[in-house]
């Protein structure tokens, strides 16, 4: 298979994992075939992971020559570990809930603008946070998205405060997540897989109170609801949720292995124009002028910012390297001075 095939097919396949989640999640949780049991759906999903984790490590260590499998570490529980991991765990709760209670208000077509503030967060956060500054180029993007996101609120025909307020929060929680994921790293040695089952593991345990707490459990009590509950197809529906869920992490590794952190980057950017478009097909939403433009804005400011990222941190390194091989032109100088002068003194 040629590079050219082998890009295509694992963009593609983004695509339509992605995707694909999103939609299966929003039905999960809607219409009358549906619970509208958001942490309970994302409870399963957090359970389902971290025993396909498991299970996978436990098939590595049985196949050492399947190579793929070998990504997959042998997991054992480690209490200590699990402790240092509870202050990311809070972050991705927090991420996770509010993106499926986003998702549960606001249509599917309005969904990438609702959760847009993302990168508005992380220049917040990784200023107050890390002391991190920002480009004039940055801020530019951000205002793009800012105005794409104020624009398109006001165009949504179906339009939810709820939503849109659960999206914000979402977006913080996606920018914390992402600091503290740097931060515990180095406690699971960088593996992501060890990350993700200790991770999701306390996650499902962090879950449960919340499903008490929300009424999640009184609804699914529900007649109507406990109905579906023994319903084959809605667990398969489930499982099929929470496959994705797991699938979208290896697809994204091998996006971003195969062509760049960069290209994975406006490869997500397409893919929520495609997302929108589809919704708007598949569930026929009404929609505005406003509405398409705000998604234009927050798309193409999302676009513009990772590609600013990108070249700022790629010069940023260049600076770094540049530095130390001048730093180190000085210190050869002086040791073949030092070497001249002793010959000269010994002469």
């Amino acid at each position: 298979m040629s590079r050219a095939s082998q890009v295509a097919g694992v963009v593609a396949l983004y695509f339509v994992v992605s995707i694909t989640l999103v939609f299966v999640n929003k039905a999960l949780m809607t219409g009358d075939k549906a619970i509208p049991a958001p942490m309970f759906v994302t409870w399963f999903q957090c359970v389902f992971t971290f025993v396909l984790i498991w299970l996978l490590g436990v098939a590595a260590e049985h196949n050492p020559s399947v190579a793929w499998l070998q990504q997959f570490p042998k997991q054992t529980f480690d209490v200590d570990i699990a402790k240092k991991m509870l202050s990311l765990t809070v972050m991705f709760v927090g991420m996770v809930s509010f993106n499926q209670l986003c998702l549960l208000y606001v249509e599917v077509s309005f969904y990438n603008v609702a959760r847009s503030l993302t990168i508005v967060c992380n220049v917040i956060f990784s200023y107050f946070l890390l002391g991190e500054t920002t480009s004039q180029k940055t801020i530019f993007c951000l205002a793009i998205v800012i105005f794409g996101f104020f624009i398109g609120a006001e165009g949504e025909v179906n339009f939810s405060l709820t939503g849109t307020v659960f999206g914000v929060i979402s977006s913080c929680f996606v920018s914390l997540n992402s600091i503290w994921t740097k931060k515990v790293g180095p406690i699971v040695r960088g593996n992501k897989w060890v990350l993700a089952f200790y991770n999701n593991l306390n996650a499902s345990i962090m879950f449960l109170p919340l499903i008490y707490i929300t009424g999640e459990m009184d609804t699914m009590a529900d007649p109507k609801y406990a109905a579906l509950l023994r319903s084959p197809s809605y667990w398969f529906s489930m499982f099929i949720a929470g496959f994705l869920g797991f699938a979208i992490g290896i697809v994204t590794v091998m996006q971003i292995t195969i062509t760049s952190p960069l290209t994975h980057n406006i490869s997500g950017t397409a893919k929520a124009c495609v997302q929108t478009v589809l919704a708007l097909m598949i569930f026929g939403n009404d929609t505005t002028v406003n509405a398409m433009l705000g998604v234009l804005m927050t798309v193409l400011g999302s676009g513009i910012y990772a590609y600013v990222r990108m070249g700022e941190e790629e010069a940023a390194k260049q600076a770094k390297a540049a530095a130390v091989a001048a730093s180190a032109v000085p210190l050869t100088g002086v040791a073949v001075d030092g070497n001249n002068q002793q010959q000269q003194q010994r002469s």
